[in-house]
């Protein structure tokens, strides 16, 4: 009788293993999921960053009259510069998220701003060039919207999975928690 109940428990405690080993794997695959997502919406945002610099030198000159909004873009591209670096460290970490939602609504914001300007000063339109890198940020902006909701997603996965009994007993004891979407 003894034998039986060692060998149920062995058998037990195999399932028990290899069920967490799964899960552990399951959540980390997920996590790492977070990761690419949050490569290709970097991608974007890298993108958008690099035309809003070419932006700003392009209008510093011919905006004289409107330079507290090239300011206002200049500080909130280095904030979200920032904040976007910080999240590299860590993509599926909820505070960095959080803090690149912010500047990055606050960039876009100060993007908007002076892209309409640009568009309402008619000599600043029949610039190509600088037409150009209006038209290629709206791309960019549309591509990072769609990184966006990739992201969104890999997070939900994530955190569906992370909220799910009985993986989430095991998440509590590895230390994992939920992430943030943008």
């Amino acid at each position: 009788m003894t034998v039986i109940w060692e060998r149920s428990l062995w058998v037990i405690g195999a399932i028990v293993l290899f069920w967490g080993i799964g899960a552990y794997n399951r959540v980390m695959l997920l996590r790492n999921e977070i990761g690419k997502a949050f490569a290709q919406l970097d991608e974007a945002l890298t993108r958008r960053a690099t035309l809003g610099e070419s932006l700003l030198l392009h209008l510093r000159e011919r905006l004289p009259s409107e330079q507290a909004s090239i300011d206002a873009l200049a500080a909130a591209q280095a904030d979200a510069t920032t904040a976007a670096q910080w999240v590299r460290a860590k993509p599926h970490a909820a505070d960095p998220i959080a803090q690149l939602a912010i500047t990055s609504a606050v960039h876009g914001a100060a993007l908007t701003r002076l892209i309409s300007l640009v568009e309402h000063h008619s000599e600043l339109v029949s610039d190509a060039e600088l037409y150009g890198i209006v038209d290629e940020l709206k791309l960019v902006d549309r591509q990072r919207a769609f990184a966006r909701q990739v992201f969104n997603q890999s997070v939900q996965n994530y955190n569906e999975a992370v909220r799910q009994f009985p993986t989430r007993v095991l998440v509590s004891f590895f230390g994992f928690s939920e992430s943030r979407s943008l």
